[in-house]
C-alpha cells in the first residue's frame, strides 16, 4: 500500500466544493528537508496557497519530501529544487523545476486554472502521470 502524503498535506478550498470537482487543482512541491532553498520556500508556498492568493480556485496543496516519501514519488528523477507538479485530477498541467518566488507560483497556478496544459514544457512522462493519479486518489486531510 502506498503511503498517503505526509502530515504536510493540506486541503485549501477556495470555492464551494462539489462531489466531482474537475476544477480542483493539486499543487505539489517536491523537495528535500536537507535543501535550504526548499526550507525557505516551504513557508512561502504554504502561505501563498493558504492566503487565497488565487481566489476562486480550489487547490489541494501538497508538500512532498522526496526522501521521506520515496514510495509515493516512485521512480521520478527530481533533478533540482523546488520542483512543482500541478494537476487537475490525473491530468498533469505542469511538472518542472521553478524559481522559488511567489510570482512564479502564482503565474503557473493561474495558467493551469485557465486551462493551459503543459505550461512551459513538454508532456509529462508516465511516472509523473502516475504520481498525479496517486495524489488525486489520496485521502484528503485538513
Amino acid at each position: 500500500m502506498l503511503p498517503t502524503p505526509s502530515h504536510q498535506f493540506r486541503t485549501q478550498s477556495m470555492t464551494p466544493s462539489s462531489s466531482l470537482n474537475l476544477s480542483r487543482l493539486t499543487v505539489a512541491c517536491l523537495c528535500a528537508d536537507w535543501c535550504g532553498t526548499c526550507r525557505d520556500y516551504r513557508a512561502d508556498f504554504s502561505r501563498a496557497l493558504a492566503a487565497q492568493v488565487h481566489p476562486g480556485i480550489d487547490i489541494d496543496a501538497v508538500w512532498i519530501d522526496i526522501e521521506d516519501e520515496a514510495e509515493l514519488v516512485g521512480a521520478i528523477e527530481v533533478e533540482n529544487f523546488p520542483t512543482l507538479l500541478i494537476a487537475r485530477g490525473d491530468e498533469v498541467l505542469f511538472f518542472g523545476t521553478v524559481t522559488p518566488h511567489l510570482s512564479t507560483l502564482t503565474r503557473l497556478v493561474l495558467a493551469a486554472a485557465a486551462g493551459s496544459v503543459h505550461v512551459d514544457g513538454d508532456a509529462p512522462n508516465a511516472e509523473v502521470q502516475a504520481l498525479a493519479a496517486r495524489l488525486h486518489r489520496a485521502p484528503r486531510r485538513g
